[in-house]
């Protein structure tokens, strides 16, 4: 048998169980299987990994897409720049695992992304500063996007939601909801800016895939904006982790 699963806290938002145990069903994949591992504590993953030998593979999520770092053996170059690790590949080399992260997120983000952008959307706003936004800033820098990284409390290189201006919002024309508001079950959240000063030349990008529409999409459609929720990116982040563990690239 062999285990993949996800590691993270909390779990109960999650789809990845679900997206490959029904990979594993619909392309007759046998004696594979995907678990949840909850752990509150990152170092967890020490146990986690010296109690079941079946494990190849693991995603990474909230909170730990940083905290793992020090737990790897090896690190790829993406991953390495974007600072953030959302893959694991686990393997025995001379009878020791080996753990290599990857940010499969970039990969996911990137490909759902670019065949929505318009020559408008030159410059973006990132709310929220976390693990997933060091992936989107990667890509964004990539395709020569300009941004600015919005964040709550003050932070050096971002700014305040009070900050923005009406120029700001009306001239950065790519807005990326990096954060968990709006995620099931709090679906009242949402980035605090003014919805009003969109228009049909905005591009609303969420993240969030629980629920398919959140408070900041409506919003912005309300006024016109395209959207787009997190759901093709996860596909493609799944599908890319499938392939790094099983050596397929």
């Amino acid at each position: 048998m062999k285990t993949y699963g996800l590691i993270g806290y909390p779990l109960s938002h999650s789809f990845s169980k679900k997206y490959f145990t029904e990979k594993f069903s619909k392309e007759h994949i046998s004696n594979h299987q995907y678990e949840l591992f909850p752990m509150e504590n990152v170092s967890s993953i020490v146990n986690l990994l010296n109690d079941d030998e079946s494990l190849c593979g693991l995603n990474v999520t909230i909170p730990h897409k940083v905290s793992v770092l020090p737990f790897l053996d090896e690190i790829d170059e993406a991953a390495d720049k974007i600072g953030a690790v959302n893959c694991i590949s686990v393997k025995n080399i001379n009878g020791k695992k080996h753990l290599k992260g990857y940010n499969t997120d970039a990969f996911g983000f990137e490909e759902s992304l670019k065949p929505l952008l318009k020559p408008q959307n030159t410059k973006a706003l990132i709310f929220g500063d976390g693990g997933a936004a060091k992936a989107v800033k990667y890509v964004l820098h990539k395709l020569n996007i300009d941004y600015k990284t919005v964040v709550r409390k003050p932070a050096s290189g971002a700014i305040l939601y009070s900050e923005i201006t009406d120029d700001m919002l009306q001239s950065h024309k790519l807005l990326i909801n990096t954060t968990p508001l709006g995620m099931s079950p709090n679906l009242e959240g949402c980035p605090e800016i003014e919805y009003t000063l969109l228009s049909k030349e905005h591009l609303a990008y969420d993240l969030v895939y629980n629920p398919l529409e959140t408070k900041f999409l409506e919003k912005a459609a309300l006024q016109g904006a395209s959207t787009k929720n997190g759901l093709e990116m996860l596909h493609q982040q799944a599908e890319q982790a499938w392939r790094i563990w099983n050596n397929l690239d």
